[in-house]
Formats: C-alpha cells, structure tokens, sequence
C-alpha cells in the first residue's frame, strides 16, 4: 500500500517533482566538478608551478659552508660564482641518480650549472654552463629528457632556445647584451682569466627572465667545463619536483629527522614533502647538500591551500542554495496537498507515516537528479581540466560516495522546513477550508 501511494504521489506531483530533481541535480552537477577538480588540483596547481622555476638547490656541502661563511647564496637558494675558492663540485656523472630516489616520478626537470668569471672584450659577464635540453639514458631503462629550456620556460627569447648540438651557440641575458652591444647572430670572443681558454661564441637568443640571469652569458656546459678546466665537474644543480604542501611532520623533519618514530619517519620518507625528497637526494648522492628554495615551496602550498578552500567553501554555499530552493518548493508542494494530508490524517494516519511518505517522494526525485546532476558534473570538471589546466581531470572514487552525501543533505536540510509545517496541519482546520 506505501509503494502504491508513493507512486501515485509522484505521479500525480510530476512537475513539481521534476523541479525538485532538476534543483538537486543542479546543486550536485556543480558540486561533483568542483570536488572532481579539488581532488585533482593539487597536482595540477604543482605542474603549473613548476613551469616558473625550480624548488630545491643541490649544491656540495664544502661549497654550501663556504657561501654561507661569506654569504654567497641568497635568499631564494641561488649561488654567486665561486670560480675563485677551491670548493667542491658536484660530478656531472651522477646526476642521473637524482631520477633514481623514491620520488623519481615527482623530478619534473633537472640541469645543472658551471658559473664562471669571463671577459668578453673590456667586459666581465658571468659565463654560465648548463644543460639546454640533455636527453638521460638509466640503468633503470628509462629515457629522459630534461634541462634548463624546459625549467626556465617562462624567459621570453628573441631566437632559437639552446642546443646540446650546437657546441658554440649561447643564449645572452639582455642586460649583457647591451652591455657587449650583441644580439641574435652575433659572435664574439670569451676569455677565461683564470685558465687563459678562449672561446668564439655565436648568440642564438637573446632572453628577458627578470632577474640576475639577464647579466649572464649561458652556454653548453662541455664548453665551459672545458674553459675553466674543470671536466665532468658542476657547482650545482636546479631541481623542479611536484610536492605535497608542508605540515608540522614535514617541518620536525627538516629540521631533524632523527627525532621522528619510526611511523612519522615511514610516512614523512613516503609522502612527497619537499623536505623528503630533498633527504633522499642526499641518501643517492653523498658530498651534497639540498636546499629547498622555501620561497616557491611555501608559494605552493599556500596557492594550494586557498583553492582548495575556495573550491570547497563555493561547494558549500552551491548545496545549501539548492536546499534553499528544495525547501520553497517542497512547502508550496505540501501547502498544495494540505487537503489531502487533512484527509490521511482524519483516516487514522499518523504524521510519522505521513512524514515518510512525503520525505520518500522528495528522496525519490532528489536521488533521480541527483544521478543525471553527477554525470553531468563529471563532465562539467573535464570541461573546466581542459580549459583551465589543458589536461582531463581524474576521476576519483571518493566522488560517488561524496555525491550520495550531497543528496541525503540537501534533500533533508531542504525538507526540514517543509515537514515541520506538515506536522502542524490540523484536519479539523484544513478540511473546513481553514
């Protein structure tokens, strides 16, 4: 007998019923694209970031002392020349162990970097080795391809980007080619004063990054190795790594991993902190000291973290605007009844079951929209993926149980209002019209 009046019901009750569906369905299509998106989006923000420059500075620890001792690196963890101590180097050799720790996938970009104090006519310009785009072949069998072109994409060239190929070509920062009077096609001398090399360079860009690179002349580094007599040998290297934002693990961490349990220390290793993935470049690489650029790795995690908020925040106030709109229409459905409940009421039904059945409809189409509302809604986050990240958003299996959720509380909060009003109708009154 429920089964059948509760069909009649929301028969009888379609277009209202349809409304109820159509608001709930509203509410959760934009709510699932907006989870879908937030459950994504720390991977995504990470990999947009990354195009602006790395986040860990690996550099020898006999290097790290003595630039600390006259205040060589800066604050955002970048280091002067240092072509007049005799500090340690990094081997070019084992580089490609940096694509070997734990993390490995996380190590978007990697180049390192040979500085060196040259003189181009009655000029000083730093002449600064690297690789421009290096092609790395593992003994784990993988192939990689990294460099600075890729790290520093958002310098503007006027020219061709810097090849491996190309043993004498140089990219100019564009204060030094004022200061030198070259631009793209240009060639000219470099002298070493240190080791007495010279070299004919050709400029095959001239670059703008906004900083202190624009001073500098940024050549292959098998050339500049070979300048400053210094073979197989590197001052230090740039990391771009996607993280997981730091929390109060992350920072005991840093600070002494020593001091963790044995739990903290397997979920800090395990988890993608800067920190830890700094530690574990350390562990493949010893002599080295890793220096995560703070600057951009706090910039990271607090962008991160208010989208997040953001995402979640405008979550919230898309559900209770649909509970809201449930709330208006499942009163005028119930005020429009008000005979009918008068009369289940006079027949002996209780305002429980009454309750039920009308809590029964609302469920019923809240749940019908709530399906079509979720698959729109994963198609409404594939939409705003592409646009927004230029990639598709991963579907999470946290959603659905999330979506189900969504429509129990909008459909109850909704549907409070209107059963209370229900519980006070009184038969004697509405069925006499009053």
């Amino acid at each position: 007998m429920f089964l059948k009046m509760l069909w009649g019901a929301l028969a009888r009750q379609k277009r209202k019923h349809f409304l109820i569906a159509f608001t709930v369905g509203l509410g959760v299509s934009l709510s699932t694209a907006m989870l879908g998106v937030m459950f994504d989006v720390g991977d995504k923000v990470n990999q947009e970031l990354k195009s602006y420059g790395a986040n860990l500075n690996v550099i020898p620890k006999g290097s790290s002392m003595l630039g600390e001792l006259y205040r060589q690196a800066d604050e955002s963890g970048e280091q002067a020349a240092l072509s007049e101590f005799e500090g340690d180097f990094i081997r070019e050799d084992d580089l490609h162990k940096i694509k070997m720790i734990f993390w490995a996938y996380n190590i978007v970009d990697f180049a390192p970097f040979l500085t060196v104090k040259a003189e181009a006519g009655e000029h000083s310009v730093p002449l600064v080795g690297t690789w421009f785009n290096k092609h790395l072949s593992l003994p784990t069998g993988d192939e990689v391809d990294t460099g600075m072109t890729a790290m520093k994409s958002w310098w503007v060239l006027d020219g061709a980007p810097g090849d491996e190929s190309d043993p004498g070509g140089v990219l100019v920062g564009r204060k030094a080619a004022a200061k030198l009077k070259l631009k793209t096609g240009s060639s000219f001398e470099v002298r070493v004063p240190q080791t007495g090399e010279t070299a004919s360079l050709t400029v095959r860009a001239v670059f703008e990054s906004g900083g202190e690179d624009d001073e500098a002349v940024f050549a292959p580094l098998a050339l500049v190795q070979a300048l400053a007599d210094r073979p197989g040998l590197v001052q230090r290297v740039e990391v771009s790594a996607l993280t997981t934002p730091e929390n109060d693990l992350a920072r005991r961490a840093a600070s002494n991993p020593g001091s963790l349990t044995r739990l903290e220390w397997d979920t800090w290793y395990c988890t993608a902190y800067i920190s830890s993935i700094a530690y574990q470049i350390e562990e493949i690489l010893p002599g080295v000291r890793v220096k995560p650029i703070m600057r951009v790795a706090q910039s990271e995690g607090a962008i991160l973290s208010k989208t997040q908020l953001m995402i979640i925040l405008l979550t919230i106030l898309t559900l209770l605007c649909s509970a809201l709109a449930i709330s208006n229409l499942v009163t005028a459905n119930i005020m429009e009844r008000s005979v009918e409940i008068g009369l289940l009421k006079a027949l002996g039904a209780s305002a429980t079951s009454i309750s039920l059945l009308v809590l029964c409809e609302i469920l019923a189409a809240a749940f019908g929209g709530g399906l079509i509302g979720y698959l729109v809604g994963l198609g409404l986050a594939q939409f705003i993926g592409l646009s927004v990240f230029g990639s598709t958003v991963a579907v999470k299996t946290v959603v659905i149980p999330l979506g189900v959720l969504m429509v129990l509380v909008v459909t109850t909060l909704g549907s409070i209002p209107a059963l209370r009003a229900l519980l006070g109708l009184r038969p004697t009154e509405v069925l006499h019209g009053r």
